[in-house]
């Protein structure tokens, strides 16, 4: 959508040239480059360090945390937060996820709710000096120099860096409350997430031999299917609702 946009925009200018195109094309094929060989170097890290027993030794690292799930959470979140100071999510989500969600998953932690507290940590990593990306993209914009406004005439300041590392401040704080409000409150993620009905299949035999209109015979007997051995559809509308809802009602429990 990015890029559709940004084509829309250069299109209205009549700024779409084929140097411009070749050179947004190049740009996207190193950056695609990029991404594609931190995946390939951190899959082959975890690969060596799995194969080192390294996930025993992290699990171990963690188990003698104080806290249990709460102090595994915060300890987290913190090294997170920190690391995305320096590095960007790529390198995050790539080499340290892969390491805390296993521990996560032993510690009965829902991977789902801790996912979706991890990636709204990583959206400070955007915003939290010295190289938060969010605040180059706005260093990129800003006006360097002082400029006289073509509407209101006014003579606007520059912007300088301190002052956007200063602006930052605000929006990492209310990221930081939303994450303590998800880690406080499961719920707000995991509440609507409806488990699974795990259903053997003995139960299902059990369940199509006693529906009306079902005659497959019973397989331990050694008895076999009527006619082609596909189960006979209920002699009636009623009596096809009854068999609909006595399976739904069997799936509930």
């Amino acid at each position: 959508m990015g890029a559709l946009g940004a084509m829309i925009m250069a299109g209205s200018r009549g700024r779409i040239t084929k140097s411009l195109m070749n050179q947004a094309m190049e740009n996207t094929t190193k950056l695609a480059v990029f991404v594609l060989f931190i995946l390939i170097g951190s899959t082959v890290f975890s690969f060596t360090f799995n194969a080192a027993d390294g996930h025993i030794w992290v699990e171990h690292l963690f188990d003698g945390i104080p806290g249990g799930q709460m102090g595994f959470l915060l300890v987290v979140n913190a090294l997170v937060f920190v690391l995305g100071m320096f590095i960007d999510f790529f390198e995050i989500a790539f080499i340290v996820v892969p390491l805390l969600a296993p521990v996560a998953d032993k510690m009965g932690i829902d991977l789902v709710w801790f996912g979706i507290i991890l990636a709204m940590n990583l959206q400070t990593s955007f915003l939290t000096p010295p190289f938060g990306f969010a605040l180059f993209y706005l260093r990129s914009v800003a006006a360097r120099s002082d400029y006289t406004d073509h509407i209101t005439k006014k003579r606007i300041p520059a912007v300088t860096t301190a002052q956007i590392y200063k602006g930052s401040i605000a929006f990492i704080v209310l990221q930081l409350i939303m994450v303590g409000v998800v880690i406080t409150f499961p719920s707000v993620v995991t509440g609507s997430i409806e488990k699974a009905v795990q259903v053997d299949q003995a139960t299902i035999d059990n369940m199509l031999n006693n529906m009306p209109g079902m005659d497959n015979g019973d397989p331990a007997a050694g008895d076999k299917p009527a006619d082609d051995g596909m189960p006979k559809p209920p002699a009636s509308d009623a009596e096809g609702d009854a068999a609909m809802k006595a399976l739904t009602d069997s799936m509930k429990k």
